[in-house]
């Protein structure tokens, strides 16, 4: 019978770690990695037949839940017409009108494989259509491993311990400037000393990768302004929000316009997917109309769009997000009681129907307050969830989210499986 840890020890003498994304090894929590079989709905299964409620949901993308029944259905009439043409298809047109339509601020679109592609495509654009070299982004901010961007990233570097990586030329990181989130202070001098020179703001607008984050009132329009006096491109990283929190971007709660967005996970409806538009005048630099090179000969996959679209025109024909935005709310506040009775003192950050728990007392508004969140007490509420069967995120840097497919039994299992960790969790040792 094969088991996980026995998979485990076969992938490590194949595999880097024995995974394909570093924190998928459990190494933050000191455990083995469970390998998956199937997933349907709220629930995912591993290899030894093992049922657990899933909040890690592939990342986010699973809004819908995992194998919805329509999703499956259209990317089995996609499959069965060909996988892959390298040839255009009415399918990424009428993607790209769904995206265009939902986001004000996008009014052409370019679809990619991934995240990282989508963010790493946008600054090559703002600098082929600024003419400068420097870009800004934020501590705990992750905007996929490109080089110009893995630079003190949240996530899986965090989790890891490493502030950069080896491998990225010293001369191109000089080019990024980091700054920490919810700092307009140091935004406006760095712009005094470099404005010149910067291309571009990139941000995620609710971080998720040093786990969830609001933005401080104002912080993101003062960026906007900023940028615009100032004559760089303003890039909102919506891959993790985008579809999350509304039908749209939370740049549409927001009512801020930014000059680029990119986007990932939910549009490919569980599929590997990413895009990244903006207004005309910047996207029709691209070639082939215009010089920035950008190319790829999986992009706009049958696939992935036939799955994308069919998540988006369930979102937008039966949106649900307030009753799923209720459902975690009251989640997340029946476990700061649980949290309150044992005396642990925690912050829990939500945005709709994504959040994180942090084990400190203190507010957690950047990556630095997040830092100092007690990792030895998350490993052990990780591991007591863990064997209560309840999946989150193995790294106090993410994000948990919930799915249209968790039901109200699902909510009332995982809140006493909250109880029971609890019962044998250690005194903490919270961070000043």
């Amino acid at each position: 019978m094969k088991t996980s840890t026995s998979l485990f020890e076969k992938a490590k003498r194949l595999i880097p770690g024995g995974v394909n994304s570093p924190v998928r090894a459990f190494r933050a929590v000191d455990s083995t990695p469970i390998f998956i079989s199937r997933a349907s709905g709220s629930r995912i299964y591993d290899v030894e037949g093992k049922e657990y409620i899933d909040y890690v949901s592939s990342w986010g993308p699973m809004i819908l839940g995992h194998s919805h029944s329509e999703v499956i259905r259209a990317i089995k009439k996609a499959a069965e017409r060909g996988t892959s043409y390298g040839a255009p298809t009415d399918a990424e047109v009428e993607m790209a009108k769904l995206i265009t339509e939902a986001f004000p601020s996008i009014e052409m679109i370019r679809m990619v494989n991934s995240g990282t592609e989508a963010t790493m495509s946008a600054i090559r654009l703002a600098r082929g259509y600024t003419n400068r070299e420097k870009i800004i982004k934020f501590e705990g901010c992750y905007h996929g491993h490109a080089d110009s961007l893995l630079v003190k990233a949240g996530s899986g570097v965090a989790t890891l311990g490493i502030p950069g990586s080896p491998g990225i030329p010293e001369k191109l990181a000089e080019l990024t400037i980091t700054l920490p989130f919810n700092n307009i202070e140091t935004v406006k001098s760095a712009v005094d000393m470099y404005g010149e020179d910067i291309a571009c703001i990139i941000v995620e607008p609710i971080p998720g990768n040093m786990g969830v984050v609001h933005p401080i009132p104002g912080f993101l329009e003062e960026l906007r302004e900023i940028t615009e006096s100032h004559g760089i491109l303003l890039i909102f990283d919506e891959v993790i929000t985008g579809f999350r929190l509304t039908y749209g971007g939370f740049q549409n709660i927001a009512g801020i316009e930014p000059d680029l967005t990119c986007l990932g996970k939910i549009i490919g409806g569980g599929l590997p997917v990413g895009a990244f538009g903006g207004r005309k005048d910047i996207m029709e630099k691209l070639a082939p109309t215009g010089p920035v090179y950008q190319a790829g000969t999986l992009s706009g996959n049958p696939l992935a769009m036939a799955a994308g679209i069919t998540t988006l025109k369930i979102l937008k024909e039966n949106s649900g997000y307030e009753n799923l935005d209720w459902k975690t709310d009251y989640l997340c506040q029946e476990m700061k009681k649980l949290f309150d009775q044992k005396g642990i003192p925690i912050r829990i950050n939500r945005a709709g129907s994504m959040f994180t728990i942090f084990f400190t007392e203190n507010e957690v508004l950047h990556f630095d307050s997040a830092s100092k969140s007690d990792k030895k007490l998350f490993e052990s509420y990780f591991r007591e969830m863990f064997a209560n069967r309840i999946n989150i995120a193995p790294s106090q840097f993410e994000a948990s989210f919930l799915s249209f497919a968790h039901r109200d039994e699902d909510i009332e299992i995982t809140l006493n499986a909250c109880a029971k960790a609890l019962e044998n969790l250690p005194s903490p040792s919270i961070n000043p």
